[in-house]
């Protein structure tokens, strides 16, 4: 195991995991951000942006790419500039990586922080996201939490289990969210028997450069599959939970410069004090054959997936 701090693309604080097989790149001086996850000397399989790398400071909200914190929903203190630096604690297998509070306009008085550790071997990264009210007044959110993949590549949802209709089947098994952007006649989507596909296009021809949607995804997994690569990643269904945009714990949303993989939450009422907290897993594979439908889904996608399944 190797962490390091040292300059990256223009920002002087940035810290290198590596454990000899896969590499990550953290940064310090605004986020937090996970900018980078790639095999060893590999490619960056996370998407970032040319034009903001070694920005930091001002109110203008940036993407700066890789993965990031949000908190549900979708308002204007989710937007809340995170160009600040952030304080770090270093571990033997990673760090945690912990913004100020947000106090400035629009500030929330929340508090983002996300711990980041690296298996010993292999390329399990575990995240731990918290977002902690500082506020004197509840408030409720959900923990979201939004990876930015490279283009040219297809998000993969798996639908719940299908069953004849019969007396144990009679009620809806989950939603499947819709924006108003949202276009299932868009060549983009494919919607499987099993499995539900959206396609990162850089120049699409659909009605909406943007493309999005969710559902309650009981095995609580979703990948991005690029060239011959699979970035897998998982986090805990909580049963009881109550999820956001009608009930959704996974998302894809796409546009023309990358594809978001997205994990939430259950909504919390959050009360002064109190933290949410989200947890996701990854793994990283290489030696992928190409995906078109449900059958190369389940003969490339699923035993990478079972691989990560707790025994």
């Amino acid at each position: 195991m190797h962490v390091e701090k040292r300059e990256y693309r223009g920002w002087p604080n940035a810290y290198f995991l590596s454990n000899g097989f896969v590499e990550l790149v953290v940064l310090a001086d605004v986020g937090p951000r996970v900018v980078r996850y790639a095999l060893a000397g590999g490619e960056n399989q996370f998407h970032e942006f040319e034009n903001q790398a070694g920005l930091r400071g001002g109110l203008d909200f940036r993407l700066y790419g890789g993965h990031r914190l949000w908190a549900w929903p979708e308002v204007e203190r989710t937007y809340f500039p995170d160009n600040r630096p952030v304080d770090v604690k270093t571990t033997a297998l990673g760090a945690t990586f912990t913004a100020p509070v947000e106090t400035d306009a629009p500030g929330t008085s929340l508090q983002k922080s996300i711990s980041v550790q690296l298996s010993e071997q292999g390329s399990r990264v575990q995240l731990l996201h918290a977002i902690t009210n500082h506020s004197s007044e509840p408030t409720q959110l959900a923990p979201w939490a939004p990876t930015l993949m490279r283009p040219g590549g297809r998000g993969i949802l798996p639908f719940p289990p299908r069953a004849a209709m019969d007396k144990d089947h009679f009620q809806s098994a989950a939603p499947l969210a819709l924006w108003s952007f949202t276009d299932f006649t868009d060549s983009r989507w494919q919607l499987g028997r099993d499995f539900l596909q959206l396609i990162q296009e850089e120049k699409p021809l659909g009605r909406f450069p943007e493309q999005m949607s969710g559902s309650f995804n009981p095995a609580g997994w979703g990948v991005y599959v690029r060239s011959d690569y699979l970035f897998l990643k998982r986090s805990p269904v909580i049963a009881a939970g109550q999820y956001p945009d009608f009930g959704c714990n996974f998302e894809l949303f796409t546009n023309a410069e990358f594809l978001e993989l997205e994990s939430l939450g259950p909504l919390v009422a959050l009360q002064p004090g109190q933290a949410a907290v989200h947890t996701e897993d990854w793994w990283l594979f290489s030696g992928v054959g190409p995906i078109f439908d449900d059958e190369s889904i389940r003969s490339q996608v699923l035993p990478r997936v079972h691989q990560t399944a707790s025994p």
